[in-house]
C-alpha cells in the first residue's frame, strides 16, 4: 500500500512507521515532517501517475494545516478521487472536525490520534475493498 504520512510531530511519525511496519505495510511509506514537501511530492506524483493510496494528515501544523493540504489538492481531485485515501489525523475532539472533513471529497476518514493497529488494518481493508 503506497503511504504517505504528513505529520509535524517527530515522535507521532515514529510510532506510526513502526504500527505500519508490524502491520506490514511499511515497503512504500514515505513520511513528511513539512507538509509543504509532502504537498509537492503528492502533486508530483500525480503527474507521475504513481499516485499514493493512502495519505495520513495530521490536521494541526503550523504553517500548512490538514485542511490547507486538502484545500490545495482540490485542484487535482479528479485524479485523486477513488485512487487516493486521505485520513485525518487528529487528536482535537471537536465535533466541527467530522463536520469539515465530510466537507472534503478526497477525505476518507477522520482519525483520533494515536493511530493503533486496528485502524491501520481498517484503513487497509478499506484501500483493498476499493481497489476491487
Amino acid at each position: 500500500m503506497r503511504t504517505v504520512l504528513v505529520d509535524d510531530d517527530y515522535i507521532s511519525v515514529f510510532l506510526t512507521k513502526k504500527i505500519l511496519e508490524r502491520e506490514g505495510l511499511a515497503e512504500e511509506l514515505c513520511t513528511f515532517q513539512l507538509p509543504e514537501e509532502a504537498l509537492h511530492y503528492v502533486q508530483q506524483s500525480i503527474v507521475k501517475q504513481q499516485v499514493p493510496e493512502v495519505i495520513l494528515l495530521d490536521l494541526n501544523m503550523p504553517v500548512l494545516s490538514g485542511w490547507d493540504f486538502v484545500q490545495a489538492l482540490q485542484a487535482d481531485e479528479a485524479h485523486l478521487l477513488g485512487r487516493c485515501f486521505i485520513y485525518v489525523l487528529t487528536s482535537s475532539l471537536a465535533p466541527s472536525d467530522m463536520v469539515r472533513a465530510r466537507e472534503f471529497p478526497l477525505v476518507a476518514g477522520l482519525i483520533h490520534k494515536p493511530l493503533d493497529d486496528m485502524q491501520i488494518q481498517t484503513i487497509h481493508a478499506q484501500v483493498l475493498e476499493k481497489r476491487q
